[in-house]
């Protein structure tokens, strides 16, 4: 049993790592102001390739793990939370296209997502079905050699700058419930998408809104693997909650080690902080929680990597880490006193970000939910 990253995985953390230091902190609080995310940013994390770890090789990627996937989402929330949602939609963009995509379709985005030249949101959530993703009511009619896309998608992440989105919806006459939900490729730029950016508390840089698709057409090989797309959307949930877990631990981390160094200067009573086990125990406690989720979430994705089942273990790591790493920031808030409550510093706009993260992809309750499912046997679950 080996915990090491290996030569390849070391040399891809420090480079993200670098670059998060350099890059994204000086930017991080300027987009949760309000500036937006610029083309040229988004093209500098293609370049740095955490665009296109699973693209394959021969169109632009560079074909890697997911436990490589879960470095870059840990170093880039190290600088900006919002972020690491770029990196999220490329990985479940790229596998699933690449997956059941039409080949043209693959030769022509796998190669853009990976440089960043286009950007694809996923479009699961509507207002009525959320965790309950079966219970989507936007269609898909077949006219033709086209489909004729109609509904509306809530809380989707990038909704206000992405490209394509992949759309979920039920395809007319193939029944209810999970069967007959198909996956489509929609450009929006096509005529009949609107766009509306939700006012949201964080992850600011994101611009997460409502898609709405009024008969919007498109080509019948934009579909994705046939009447498959719920099966498809769980098998990207799975390993993306362990995604998630890692951003909001690297979240976390940093705000632990902004902490440590203000500890150990700052000055009370003739004493630093730090020598207080007041404060040091607290700040043990979470480095200790962080250790624990960083390592159930990095052996899911090793699970993944390996082929494996990893339903249980991604469930754990979404519910566990999130919640520890508000506790672990709200704590650095704290320890700082009253300059940690303000914008000069992080702490508040990443306890904002890591809160919407305890929501993104299935709550604690869902979570738990799926656990018990997993332990216990689908016939002892409340839902299916």
């Amino acid at each position: 049993m080996n915990f090491d990253f290996d030569d390849t995985e070391q040399r891809f953390q420090a480079a993200v790592r670098r670059y998060t230091q350099e890059r994204l902190r000086p930017m991080s609080a300027r987009w949760d102001r309000g500036e937006r995310l610029t083309r040229d940013a988004i093209h500098e994390l293609g370049e740095l390739g955490v665009l296109g770890i699973r693209v394959p090789l021969a169109l632009g990627g560079s074909e890697g793990s997911y436990v490589l996937a879960g470095i870059a989402a840990e170093e880039l929330a190290r600088g900006d939370l919002s972020i690491t949602l770029l990196l999220q939609l490329s990985l479940i963009a790229a596998d699933l296209i690449g997956a059941h995509g039409d080949p043209a379709l693959r030769g022509q985005l796998l190669p853009k997502i990976a440089s960043g030249e286009r950007v694809v949101a996923f479009g699961l959530t509507e207002t009525g079905a959320g965790s309950d993703a079966a219970a989507i009511r936007s269609t898909a009619t077949q006219d033709g050699e086209s489909w004729i896309i109609s509904g509306e998608k809530a809380s989707i992440s990038l909704a206000g700058f992405a490209d394509d989105c992949i759309v979920f919806a039920r395809i007319e006459g193939a029944g209810t419930g999970a069967r007959g939900m198909g996956a489509f490729v929609v450009p929006l730029d096509a005529p009949g998408v609107s766009r509306e950016v939700y006012s949201s508390v964080g992850e600011r840089v994101s611009e997460r809104g409502a898609l709405r698709f009024d008969a919007v057409r498109v080509p019948a090989q934009h579909q994705l693997g046939g009447g498959s797309g719920f099966v498809q959307a769980m098998e990207a949930f799975d390993y993306n909650r362990a995604i998630i877990a890692l951003a909001c631990l690297g979240t976390a981390a940093q705000s632990l080690d902004d902490t440590i160094e203000y500890t150990k200067a700052r000055h009370t009573f003739g004493q630093p902080l730090a020598r207080r086990e007041g404060v040091a125990f607290q700040i043990a406690e979470h480095l200790t929680h962080v250790a624990a989720a960083r390592h159930l979430a990095y052996h899911t994705l090793w699970l993944r990597d390996q082929g494996r089942g990893h339903t249980k273990e991604a469930a754990m790591a979404k519910w566990y880490a999130p919640k520890i790493a508000v506790e672990a920031i709200h704590a650095c808030v704290v320890l700082h006193g009253w300059v940690g409550y303000d914008q000069t510093l992080p702490f508040g706009q990443r306890l904002r970000d890591v809160m919407g993260l305890e929501i993104g992809d299935g709550t604690p309750e869902i979570m738990k939910g799926v656990v018990a499912r997993e332990v216990f046997g689908r016939e002892f679950t409340a839902y299916r």
